[in-house]
C-alpha cells in the first residue's frame, strides 16, 4: 500500500555511502552551488520513467515500482504508476490530487503545513533549489561522476517523518539522477530517474487536478 511518503518520492539506507562508494567534501562548495542554481533555472521541464524501489525494515524483499514522471515549472508535478499497480499524484501549485483503481482524493496543502512543507521539498528536489531550503542543513560530497547531496531536516514537523534525503547528481548536467529517503521508521525508498528529457513541451492538462 502506498503512503503519502512513498508517494513523494517523490520527495529516499540512509546514504553514508560517502565512504562505501568513495565520496569525498566537494573541492570548490561555491562554484557547484553556482552551477546546480544555473541549471536549476534553465530547466523548464523534465519528462522521464522513474524506478522506486522501497526497503521497508519488516520484509526480507524489495518493493519495485514504475512509472512515468512529469515536471513543469512552477510547481507543476505528475507521477503515474504503471507497476506493480496503478497509482497518480500530481502536484499544481498549492493543490494535490491522487487517485487509484478505487477512488480519487484532492487535497489543498493550504490547510496542512506538512503537506505544504512536503509539497515545496517535492518541487525543490526535482528543480534543484533545495540547497536554498532553510527546512535543512546540507552537506555536498562528490566522486569521479557525480554529486550527493546530503539533506538534514531542521524542522521539527520533517524531523518526525525524515531521518536524510539524499540527492545524486551527475556531473556531465547538474541534474538529479536520484532521490534518497531515510525515514525515522527504519523504511527506505530510492527513486532512480531514467531516459530523462528536459524541456521537452509538456501541456498544462497534464498536471490537471480538477
Amino acid at each position: 500500500m502506498r503512503n503519502w511518503w512513498i508517494m513523494i518520492f517523490c520527495c529516499f539506507a540512509a546514504l553514508k555511502t560517502s565512504a562505501q562508494a568513495g565520496y569525498k567534501p566537494v573541492a570548490d562548495a561555491t562554484a557547484f552551488r553556482q552551477q546546480f542554481a544555473k541549471t536549476a533555472q534553465g530547466t523548464q521541464s523534465i519528462e522521464s520513467d522513474f524506478v522506486q524501489e522501497k526497503d521497508l525494515s519488516m520484509l526480507a524483499d524489495k518493493i519495485t515500482s514504475k512509472g512515468r514522471f512529469w515536471f513543469k515549472k512552477d510547481n507543476k508535478v505528475r507521477m503515474e504508476y504503471s507497476t506493480p499497480s496503478y497509482y497518480l499524484l500530481v502536484i499544481n501549485g498549492k493543490d494535490i490530487k491522487t487517485k487509484d483503481s478505487q477512488k480519487e482524493n484532492k487535497i489543498s496543502a493550504k490547510s496542512n503545513k506538512v503537506f505544504e512543507q512536503v509539497n515545496k521539498i517535492t518541487v525543490d528536489c526535482v528543480q534543484g533549489t533545495v540547497l536554498d531550503n532553510a527546512d535543512f542543513t546540507s552537506r555536498i560530497l562528490e566522486n569521479g561522476s557525480t554529486y550527493l547531496l546530503e539533506l538534514t531536516p531542521v524542522s521539527k514537523a520533517l524531523k518526525d517523518f525524515f531521518r536524510t534525503i539524499t540527492l545524486t547528481v551527475d556531473k556531465k548536467d547538474y541534474g538529479v539522477s536520484k532521490i534518497v529517503m531515510q525515514e525515522n521508521s527504519g523504511d527506505n525508498t530510492t527513486i532512480t530517474f531514467v531516459h530523462k528529457q528536459v524541456n521537452v513541451n509538456i501541456p498544462d492538462a497534464v498536471f490537471a487536478t480538477r
